[in-house]
């Protein structure tokens, strides 16, 4: 929060805004300003030396940053990660089944983590894995690219794909 008015408790403050010329006052002097324009002394930067105030609106510049915040929170992206698993021996009909999938949760802008989990010993079938993710990712190739590479990691081999950006 900012301090403003009667809360800023420093002998001195440097003064930026409109209608004033900028330089260090006297806070009481930098107040008497704010007060001949009807206005708050609101500290901008307290960090500074000597601390950096400016003669505004208090309830317009809080609306003012609101709205600022408001408009980088809507231009970030929120980006969700999808699964889908895989055994080693994942007949046709699974596969086509979950190639789908993985095509739908690319055109809507996922990211995509193909995963083969190996039970018991089917660990023996670790390369079946590797050409499985691997045609996936041949599959999806016009939807999305491989961020990472088949890796195995304990039982699991895993792969990343993001979606490709839209024209």
């Amino acid at each position: 929060m900012h301090r403003i008015n009667n809360a800023i408790r420093v002998p001195e403050v440097r003064l930026v805004g409109e209608n004033i010329e900028p330089g260090v006052y006297k806070t009481s002097q930098a107040m008497q300003f704010a007060d001949e324009q009807q206005l708050d002394l609101v500290e901008i930067s307290p960090n500074a030396a000597p601390p950096v105030c400016k003669i505004i609106d208090y309830k317009k510049f809080l609306y003012e940053q609101k709205k600022r915040e408001k408009m980088l929170k809507a231009k970030s992206t929120q980006i969700t990660v999808k699964e889908i698993r895989f055994g080693p021996q994942t007949d046709e009909h699974d596969y086509e089944f979950k190639r789908k999938n993985a095509e739908k949760f690319l055109k809507e802008g996922s990211k995509l983590k193909a995963f083969v989990f190996f039970k018991g010993r089917s660990i023996i079938y670790k390369d079946q894995g590797q050409i499985l993710l691997l045609r996936l990712a041949q599959d999806l190739e016009e939807f999305g690219k491989v961020e990472s590479m088949p890796a195995l990691e304990g039982k699991r081999m895993t792969m990343f794909i993001a979606p490709k950006k839209k024209k």
